[in-house]
This record gives C-alpha cells, structure tokens and sequence, in this order.
C-alpha cells in the first residue's frame, strides 16, 4: 500500500467576518465527516488528519546569513491555501482519488491528491540507506 496526502483548499477570507455556525449547523457539517473518517479507520486507511489554522498564523522561516530568519504569514499570498489535510494508505491511486471523493462530498471544497514517495527518511532514500 501507499500513502497519500489529500489536502484540503479552501478560499482564502476576505474581510467580511462570517456570522458563526449555529450548534444545528456545526453537527450538520460535522456528523458526515465523523462517519467518513470511521469509515477510513474501519477500512486501514486512515494514517492521520489534521486542521490548520488560517494562513494569517504561518510563520516563514528561511535562511539568511547562516542563521535562520522568520517573518510572519504565509509563504505565498494565494487565493486558495490548504485548510487541512488526510493522509491515506491506499492499493493505488484509483482508490486515493475514490476517497478524495468522499471527503469533497463532506467539505465541499477542492482535494489535491499526491503520492508520498517511497519513504519520509532522507537516509532511506540515499544508496545503500
């Protein structure tokens, strides 16, 4: 199997302050979600999910002389930024866009599939690693 990440974009807010979520539509947004994701554990296809906080609370960190320097908000102004994120264990990447699928179903918002390579360690990846 294979692991894949389906990152989550949403549009970037514009200054208009959104009225809160009733408790009614909060458990309407969130009771398809909870069975998506019980559905990924039952199936081994979950890894790990997570919501990120809004690109205004990034920070940059880059280097500059040898030493790091970090600077506030987001790397790239953009449109769009990714909100959150699954990452999937999948047989390939017929079934990752499947599950793709169910989560546009849930958030109703874009989903960019994209295969991890062979391994997450740098030393794996090097010969004889």
């Amino acid at each position: 199997m294979a692991q894949y990440l389906l990152s989550v974009h949403a549009a970037s807010s514009d200054d208009t302050p959104r009225e809160p979520m009733t408790p009614d539509q909060m458990q309407a947004m969130m009771e398809p979600m909870i069975a998506l994701e019980a559905d990924m554990e039952t199936t081994g296809t979950f890894v790990f999910s997570g919501r990120l906080a809004d690109p205004d609370a990034a920070t940059v960190v880059r280097s500059g002389d040898g030493d790091p320097v970090m600077t506030d908000g987001p790397y790239a102004e953009a449109k769009e930024h990714i909100a959150g994120f699954y990452i999937i264990e999948a047989d390939d990447l017929d079934a990752a866009l499947a599950w793709a699928g169910k989560v546009v179903a849930c958030v109703h918002a874009p989903i960019e599939v994209r295969p991890f390579m062979a391994t997450g360690k740098v030393a794996d990846q090097m010969p004889g690693g």
